[in-house]
């Protein structure tokens, strides 16, 4: 009997392996996005060359999109259920909080379409806002 997190893996055309399922698993666990070495805490005593290798792999499957937050460290979040390998459907806003430090994807928030002048050709778009999360405007 399959379990859970080898069935996404499969879906993704990703074949399960003990690392991969560790960092699904420790993805699925934090709703905010992850850094390498977030991970790599998280999971305790790992090779960071494979940790690497397997966000690499999630990334180019359409399992997990990356946000450059503005942090200095590439993070990782789980990418909503339509992308697939070389192309993410994730164009959601992204919330970096100044005070946790944590940065969060807002999926019902969309980023706004933006037309550029002449021949400029869009292959990425972001947006990450900045400021307090709900957790740390309680705490003030």
């Amino acid at each position: 009997m399959a379990h859970p997190l080898e069935d996404t893996l499969i879906a993704k055309q990703i074949t399960p392996t003990a690392m991969r399922l560790l960092v699904l698993d420790v993805l699925q666990q934090h709703p905010a996005a992850l850094s390498l070495a977030d991970v790599e805490q998280l999971l305790g005593h790992v090779d960071r060359i494979t940790v690497h290798r397997t966000l690499k792999t999630f990334t180019d499957k359409g399992l997990v999109h990356r946000v450059e937050d503005g942090s200095g460290a590439v993070k990782y979040a789980l990418c909503e259920p339509g992308c697939t390998p070389g192309h993410h459907q994730d164009l959601h806003v992204h919330f970096f909080c100044t005070r946790c430090r944590e940065t969060s994807c807002l999926p019902t928030v969309a980023v706004p379409v933006v037309a550029l002048p002449g021949a400029y050709q869009v292959q990425e778009t972001s947006l990450v806002m900045k400021g307090l999360c709900p957790r740390c405007v309680g705490t003030r």
